[in-house]
């Protein structure tokens, strides 16, 4: 028995007697993060990272209490348990409660690589001087992270479940004469990560953008590469297929219609077999071929709309949210898209991007790592930073994606064991309001 199994028996056993009759969940998470950094083409920085998060979740006469701890001494448990037992007598009432599910086995088996669960600074290392080499001498910044994640829940409806998890990224910047090229990657294991094949990215857009010119505010057709994309996921992520969001009316998301062109297939794919209610979870198709078909729901918002938890339980106040989501690729290439525009942009990475209208997820956001104009289907000049104004949505509607790239590149998210795996974008129309000055 690992220990946080031990940690959640003990503090569901210690719940359970102090609150008969009551519904008790307890959870624990054992996280290892370590990250390398690197700034000026050196390493500056390994910093480890070991904590145990214990969370308790007790239902009783209708009031619900939360309450988390990372002191996982007998006392701290105790403890624990005590300020549950003193907070649920004085919780507001909660009609909302969906009740605890009964035992359900995992869909996913986590994947734990073992040479990533025990990195060294020295293997993290190898990467980055792989990037730093690939450089030729122009100067480098960014990380390399490994993590491992075990996690364990029980409750008194008897849901047991343990499951363990790794994940690795590299993510770095190329710089020449101020002009930043981008590679990112990120996987299950760190052998997914080629530091030479990022590095050479990298500085490929870096060394392309000298004397760039001005371009005036229009429409566009562009072709986003990887790294742009995952901006749309990211949004998508947190205000579009949220449950909760669209309960509230702050989400495009409209059920069985076909808001996106065809070939647009979106899906979460996650790293970690169960979430923090104890929810198993599997690989969800939220947009299918063009039509949307699901939302991403925690045990509350499932028991509101009268369907069941997709395993996205978290941060309630942001509501479900997946967080490995991705594009299924289709068959284009990059260069197959840029021979097909006859005026255009080519965009390699998004950010400061800002929700306007989350009904349409209108954004703003400015361009950077490199933008490049595409005349008569050749690359021919870069372009000085661009601002947009554009709907997310509005640019994936049918009709409007003119291709769809064949490589499918998993990317650094904001969240622990999270990703975002993009390919390659060419859509029909994007719109630059202005220069990144104004």
């Amino acid at each position: 028995m690992t220990d946080v199994e031990k940690i959640t028996e003990q503090v569901l056993d210690l719940a359970r007697r102090a609150l008969p009759g009551g519904e008790v969940e307890a959870a624990a998470d054992s996280v290892h993060r370590a990250l390398t950094r690197f700034a000026n083409s050196f390493i500056h920085q390994n910093v480890t990272e070991d904590s145990v998060t214990v969370r308790l979740r007790a239902h009783v006469d209708g009031r619900t209490v939360t309450t988390t701890t990372t002191l996982t001494s007998p006392e701290g448990l105790t403890s624990l348990v005590d300020r549950t037992v003193a907070a649920v007598r004085s919780a507001p009432r909660d009609p909302g409660w969906p009740g605890l599910p009964g035992p359900a086995p995992l869909q996913l088996t986590g994947q734990v690589d073992a040479a990533t669960r025990d990195a060294s600074p020295d293997d993290r290392a190898a990467r980055v001087r792989a990037f730093v080499d690939a450089a030729k001498g122009l100067e480098t910044a960014g990380y390399c992270q490994t993590g491992h994640w075990t996690g364990a829940y029980r409750s008194s409806a008897g849901q047991a479940l343990t499951a363990s998890a790794t994940t690795a990224d590299l993510d770095g910047i190329v710089r020449d004469s101020g002009a930043d090229g981008v590679a990112r990657r990120s996987g299950r294991a760190l052998s997914d990560l080629d530091g030479t094949a990022l590095g050479t990215r990298a500085y490929a857009k870096a060394t392309a953008q000298r004397d760039p010119i001005e371009l005036p505010p229009d429409r566009y057709q562009v072709v986003l590469e990887p790294e742009a994309v995952a901006d749309l996921l990211t949004n998508f992520a947190y205000h579009g297929f949220n449950a909760k969001a669209h309960a509230e009316r702050r989400s495009f998301a409209q059920l069985g219609t076909a808001q996106f062109d065809a070939q647009i297939t979106l899906y979460d794919d996650p790293r970690q077999p169960f979430d923090v209610e104890g929810s198993p979870r599997g690989r969800l198709v939220l947009v299918d071929q063009g039509v949307t078909s699901a939302l991403t729901q925690d045990r509350r918002t499932a028991a509101a709309s009268g369907t069941v938890s997709t395993g996205h339980g978290g941060d309630p106040s942001w509501g479900p949210m997946p967080d490995s989501f991705g594009f299924e690729p289709g068959s284009a290439t990059v260069d197959s898209m840029i021979s097909k525009v006859e005026r255009g942009l080519l965009v390699s990475d998004l950010w400061y991007t800002r929700v306007l209208d989350p009904r349409q997820l209108a954004l703003t956001g400015l361009t950077r790592n490199g933008v490049w104009l595409i005349e008569n289907g050749e690359v021919t000049r870069p372009v000085r930073n661009l601002r947009f104004t554009q709907a997310y949505p509005q640019a994936l509607a049918p009709g409007q994606v003119l291709g769809v790239g064949s490589e499918a590149v998993p990317q650094p998210s904001r969240m622990f064991l999270g990703s975002w795996t993009a390919p390659a974008l060419h859509l029909a129309s994007w719109n630059i309001t202005g220069g990144a000055s104004g």
